[in-house]
């Protein structure tokens, strides 16, 4: 089992571009992370945590501009609420078209979070998006550091990022798909409109 540091650690970003599945911090709660590129790792997320095939992930992204890759075209008043919230611990829910169907799992959206830390963001512009859920078997609280990450996953993870005990919520969950934000998920933070 390989263990990393998260800050200037080139084995991780080449684990995560080849593809390989592990244990990550966030800016809220551990998660399972891997690329969001890649359909293999992003499955077997869902069966090793053993997640609802039609519950979609959230995405970290580095930026606003990651959103083009995803073919997701704001509106003035999308980017103007992104902007005052990110980088921070709220995920928004936008439309999609377009491809990318096992990430959006059916539906026609997918949650996206620039998240609020500084190695995280340096990762996530070496590596590209990467899908992020919770740390935990459904059912079961998040692990909370790497122990009870080991106790969950074992071996069936690739690699584990030890940043110590992360106690807190996970992100709050604002969906922005309708006429007007609507908060699905009252978590980390309180969302401002």
């Amino acid at each position: 089992m390989k263990i990393y540091k998260l800050t200037n650690n080139e084995n991780l970003i080449d684990s995560l571009k080849a593809g390989e599945v592990g244990l990550l911090p966030t800016d809220t709660i551990y998660g399972l992370s891997c690329s969001a590129y890649d359909q293999k790792s992003v499955e077997r997320i869902y069966e090793i945590k053993g997640k609802n095939k039609n519950v979609p992930v959230i995405v970290l992204i580095s930026g606003v501009a990651d959103l083009q890759k995803f073919r997701i075209h704001l509106k003035q008043n999308e980017t103007q609420l992104l902007a005052s919230n990110w980088p921070g611990r709220i995920s928004f829910i936008l439309s999609m078209t377009g491809s990318f169907e096992y990430l959006v799992r059916g539906r026609k959206n997918l949650a996206f979070r620039v998240p609020d830390n500084r190695e995280l963001l340096s990762l996530l512009q070496e590596t590209g998006p990467l899908v992020s859920t919770s740390a935990n078997p459904c059912g079961l609280k998040p692990a909370e550091n790497l122990d009870e990450a080991e106790k969950y996953f074992g071996d069936k993870l690739d690699f584990y990022v030890d940043a110590g005990e992360l106690v807190g919520e996970p992100s709050t969950l604002v969906d922005l798909t309708g006429n007007r934000p609507v908060i699905l998920r009252q978590g980390a933070v309180p969302f401002r409109n």
